[in-house]
């Protein structure tokens, strides 16, 4: 059995033709049945080298792309079963090989970011605890005191992107969990916002809370969960629109469920960068400093919770982020 996919295809072609050229022959010669019968072989094996190619070629290079497209979304590791010894036999083997080690580098990668992350948590817990200690020495004044303050904000910083990176780590390795129960989400938004829109106020950035027209019945979710996602989210509208000087939410329900929007009025986003910003470790070409993986890990907590969350520039300027949760217990909950 011939193993070189080319030398296959040039050989089927050829007999082909001298199938073609016998029934001219037969023709020419006068010999009307021979040449009808040779033209009726000639369609025939058309149609069976057509099945042929579809089977043995068509068909497993559409599995390769769709394995590809597997891979490409995240699913290192996966791997397609090699049916054949030719060149796309050969392919499919050096995917799976590629495929492997990816899946390797990811987890290799994942590890190391649990790790240096649990480092750094407790020196930065200890930064932050001494600074806050020496802040209130009144022996320091004046500059002292001022970097003092800027040790505590910058250690506050880090201790977040920590945080962003233990997330991530769970995530990738299958230890992030919901813990779902009934919960009031307009007063899980709201609590947000008293946590966070203060600092936003002394930023000098209005902020403009529509509440629900009506009350919004009780929703499965994971109120941690979900204030981390309301307060990430207000953090990128505060870094990024906060030129704009006005940050808009709002909270609303109906029959798809419930939709809350957190809209600023700063620049927006470039259109290319649109359908990028919630990949891991895409900043596109945003000067602040972060991780990264802060949207990333919002949208698998409301994708966990069997909603969508969604970006988009707003008219009139700015960013609209819109998320949309279920009333109802979903496929993914608890996952």
């Amino acid at each position: 059995m011939l193993k070189n996919l080319k030398t296959q295809l040039l050989l089927s072609g050829a007999l082909a033709l001298v199938l073609l050229l016998l029934g001219v022959f037969f023709a020419v010669r006068g010999w009307t049945v021979w040449a009808v019968v040779m033209m009726a072989a000639v369609c025939v094996y058309i149609v069976i080298l057509n099945l042929w190619f579809r089977r043995r070629v068509a068909q497993p290079i559409e599995e390769l792309t769709n394995v590809a497209q597997r891979i490409a979304q995240g699913s290192y590791g996966v791997k397609i079963e090699s049916k054949s010894e030719n060149e796309i036999g050969r392919l499919a083997g050096e995917m799976n090989i590629m495929s492997e080690k990816v899946a390797m580098a990811e987890k290799s990668r994942t590890e190391f970011i649990s790790q240096v992350s649990h480092e750094l948590r407790t020196p930065l817990t200890a930064i932050e605890g001494w600074a806050e200690t020496i802040a209130f020495d009144s022996a320091v004044q004046g500059d002292s005191l001022r970097g003092i303050h800027i040790i505590s904000k910058e250690a506050e910083r880090l201790t977040g992107m920590v945080s962003e990176l233990l997330e991530f780590a769970r995530i990738q390795d299958g230890r992030f969990n919901l813990r779902i129960e009934l919960i009031d989400i307009a007063a899980e938004l709201e609590d947000a916002l008293f946590t966070y829109g203060e600092l936003m106020k002394q930023a000098g950035i209005e902020v403009n809370y529509t509440p629900p027209p009506a009350e919004i019945s009780l929703i499965p979710g994971d109120p941690e969960r979900l204030k981390q996602v309301f307060l990430n989210l207000l953090d990128n509208a505060a870094k990024h629109g906060g030129d704009g000087g006005k940050v808009d939410v709002s909270i609303s329900s109906d029959a798809q469920g419930v939709h809350i929007a957190i809209r600023d009025y700063g620049h927006g986003i470039p259109k290319g960068e649109l359908p990028h910003v919630k990949e891991k470790f895409y900043k596109g070409s945003s000067k602040n400093r972060g991780t990264g993986i802060g949207l990333s890990v919002c949208d698998e907590i409301i994708t966990r919770h069997g909603g969508e969350l969604n970006i988009e520039n707003a008219d009139g300027g700015g960013c609209l982020v819109t998320i949309l949760l279920p009333q109802q217990n979903g496929e993914n909950h608890g996952r």
